[in-house]
């Protein structure tokens, strides 16, 4: 490299001779740099190709005089301000060397093998090759990737950018960075930016507090030994912040506090110290964690930061990894089904994100038709209720969807097939620029059928747009990309639909642009083919489902409810706590017992009329957030649970399925709880009966959670007025007696 450094003045030289000679001629020459620091920590360098067995002579220049320098030779995969922290040759030359002149010559620098053997380890080229996912495997494109060595001492850590790199299309990255080892130990001190680690701490706590004897001191925002004082002791000196002189007495402190602390497998496989040895300078191979942000939805958006847990111990020169991101990274979605299927045909594949052979009566299913199972547990589907293709869908320009009618197949009622968009999103074209992004919308629009007056309801394919527009990479879709279609359960009464869906081509009459109808324009359709499903041409597409919707507010809904109170205005599912008893002598609202007294019993419904409940619960909230699971005491002794009338008790699908009840219908019903109130009512204080119903209803693609619900409440005080105080015969006063 060109030599550095120096103001205008007269030119000085420094000629440096590099001995080989005790390197053995078979070994590989090295490329070397050499180096001269200057006392304001200016360096002079150059490479040079030395051979082994042989001199080499170095010539360094300055524009003036450099005073007195420090020589340093090491590989020229280390660049000059690496070789000043790394433990390689040095030389001092004194600036009095040159009083003779401006051309000073040093004694030659021998290169022994030790060095000549670790300089070829010391700086090496790591590449790491990897992709980023989301967690359904499709590809993240256009996110930064950032990999970062990461040291710990203790509960502190350090991290060290080492390179980053952005994902192409197809999500995947490559890195390249140079990895030195061999630095002076004192560099982790003096150059590294430390912090305290909320992780680490919590398993360093876990393990120490398994021995209460052991007291840390006061920890501080860096490294210090001060954490120790109280188990080291008043004879080792303590300065407030590891420094430089610290690193020698680091392994004999470590033998001390290990003696002294729990052993723990876990902070040993973490290198923890004072566990684990501490000797970072001879990590050859640097420690890895990745971050990965993307600006698709926000700049700078944080897909995944991973910390001492996700570590990945002395990566090789060449390694590759799968990264997965979190919900918020903008993915390219994958057909969901590989090999993905192309062709005039169609593949229904999840209904919400229920996979389509999860839903009865679908491909050869068994279970309750058209109910999501099994882990769903015979769930109907309400409110919106999405449609999903694994296919790419060819020759096919605009489809319809039909349902099976009591008088055959027929057009969806109006409004039960939702207008959509899709999203598409597009990575920076150059360095510098946006994300760019635009909804599409795909509506359902009247069209008429070549050759008659009659007219359909069908909406533009995802492939037709594409090809009509000339979408395409860098592009790419990350919302409803493979949606067929979204219906809206409410357009229809409660039961099991099927569904098909019917291909149509465009037949000219006017130019299209996109799927906007232009006013006044004419389109015709032709085609109108029940598309197959892929693969096996004689069977046709179509899908099974089971609806239900509920009234909100119901006519027929318990009051008080609504506004004020916690009681929803709805059947489905429907809840009342209709009578609460303490030793068989009913307890008014609001009211109060003596005492917790011998059996409670409680009365209340829990119903869903359309035969959808899921479960119940039953609990006693008192004091500050403690709850007694009422339900729960029903099998210890003296308690049950018993129907008074309904199909079936439960409180769980699963209980009442064992009870009898035909899957997939339980209503439920009105039930009586009857337990030990002593064990109801543990202290005195006042207590809030919570009863709580669900119902098994996928409400708009909602599968994790129980959109229907409801609840009702009923409040008791149980010892919490004092007991009336009955007056001895010798304490009433007289008859007619004044006091």
């Amino acid at each position: 490299m060109p030599e550095t450094g120096g103001k205008n003045g007269t030119q000085h030289s420094l000629e440096i001779s590099l001995d080989v000679s005790q390197i053995s001629g078979e070994a590989e020459a090295q490329e070397l740099r050499v180096a001269a620091r200057a006392q304001d920590g200016s360096l002079t360098a150059k490479t040079v190709r030395a051979e082994p067995g042989r001199h080499v002579v170095v010539e360094l220049r300055f524009a003036e005089h450099p005073g007195p320098l420090q020589v340093l030779v090491g590989p020229a995969t280390a660049s000059e301000s690496d070789l000043v922290n790394l433990q390689t040759i040095s030389v001092n030359v004194s600036g009095r060397q040159w009083e003779e002149g401006t051309k000073l010559s040093i004694s030659p620098i021998v290169i022994t093998p030790y060095y000549w053997w670790w300089w070829l380890e010391w700086c090496r080229t790591f590449v790491i090759r990897g992709k980023v996912v989301c967690a359904d495997g499709s590809p993240v494109p256009g996110a930064t990737v950032c990999a970062y060595d990461v040291d710990w001492w203790f509960w502190w850590t350090s991290t060290e950018q080492i390179g980053c790199a952005t994902t192409g299309a197809d999500g995947t990255f490559k890195m390249e960075f140079t990895w030195c080892c061999g630095w002076l130990p004192w560099w982790w001190w003096r150059e590294r930016v430390w912090e305290i680690n909320p992780d680490l701490i919590s398993k360093v706590s876990a393990t120490l507090e398994q021995d209460p004897r052991i007291r840390l001191g006061r920890a501080s925002a860096q490294p210090s030994l001060a954490v120790f004082s109280d188990l080291l002791g008043p004879a080792t000196p303590i300065r407030g912040q590891l420094v430089p002189a610290d690193t020698e007495r680091l392994e004999k402190l470590r033998k001390t506090l290990v003696t002294k602390f729990p052993s723990s497998s876990e902070l040993t496989a973490l290198r923890v110290w004072p566990w684990w040895p501490w000797w970072p300078w001879w990590d050859c191979n640097p420690d890895v964690i990745f971050k990965v942000t993307q600006d698709c939805t926000a700049p700078g958006t944080v897909l995944l930061q991973e910390g001492v847990d996700h570590v990945r111990f002395n990566v090789g020169v060449d390694t590759t990894v799968t990264l997965t991101a979190n919900e918020l990274a903008c993915c390219r979605r994958q057909c969901p089904t590989q090999p993905c299927t192309e062709g005039e045909c169609l593949d229904i594949s999840d209904i919400c994100t229920v996979p389509i052979d999860e839903v009865g009566g679908n491909a050869g299913t068994s279970g309750p038709v058209g109910y999501a199972y099994p882990g769903a547990g015979d769930r109907a589907f309400g409110g919106q209720v999405d449609i999903y293709e694994a296919n790419i869908v060819t020759g096919i320009d605009y489809y319809e969807v039909q349902y099976l009618s009591a008088s055959g197949w027929a057009s969806l009622p109006p409004g039960a097939a939702m207008n959509f968009s899709r999203k598409w999103e597009q990575p920076p074209l150059a360095p510098g620029d946006p994300w760019s992004s635009a909804w599409v919308p795909f509506p359902f629009v009247n069209r008429v059928v070549a050759g008659s007056s009659a007219s359909v309801s069908v909406v533009e394919t995802r492939e037709h747009y594409e090809t009509t527009t000339g979408f395409g990479l860098p592009k790419f879709w990350t919302v409803y990309e493979w949606l067929v279609i979204p219906i809206d359960s409410s357009k229809f009464t409660d039961g099991t639909y099927e569904f098909r869906v019917v291909g149509w081509r465009d037949a000219g009459g006017g130019q299209v642009s996109g799927p906007a109808v232009i006013p006044g324009g004419t389109y015709t359709l032709q085609g109108g083919e029940v598309l197959p499903v892929c693969g096996n041409p004689t069977l046709t597409n179509s899908v099974v489902l089971a609806f239900n919707n509920r009234l909100e507010p119901d006519p027929g809904a318990i009051l008080p409810c609504g506004a004020g109170s916690t009681h929803v205005c709805v059947t489905e599912p429907n809840t009342n706590i209709i009578s609460v008893k303490v030793d068989g002598k009913t307890v008014a609202e609001c009211g109060t017992v003596d005492t917790a007294g011998a059996v409670l019993e409680v009365e209340f419904l829990a119903e869903d009329l359309s035969g959808n409940l899921a479960s119940y619960s039953l609990t006693a909230v008192y004091g500050s957030s403690h709850a007694v699971d009422l339900l729960a005491l029903r099998s210890q002794p003296g308690g049950s649970l018993t129907l008074v009338s309904g199909d079936a008790v439960g409180p769980t699908y699963a209980e009442a399925l064992a009870e009898g009840v035909p899957a997939p219908v339980w209503r439920g019903g009105r039930m009586k709880l009857t337990v030990d109130a002593a064990k109801a009512f543990p202290v005195p204080c006042c207590y809030d009966l919570e009863l709580t119903a669900l119902s098994r209803t996928i409400v708009s693609c909602h599968v994790d959670d129980y959109v229907y619900w409801n609840r009702s409440d009923f409040t008791v005080g149980v010892g919490v007025c004092p007991p009336p105080r009955r007056l001895q015969v010798a304490e009433l006063p007289a008859v007619g007696a004044t006091s």
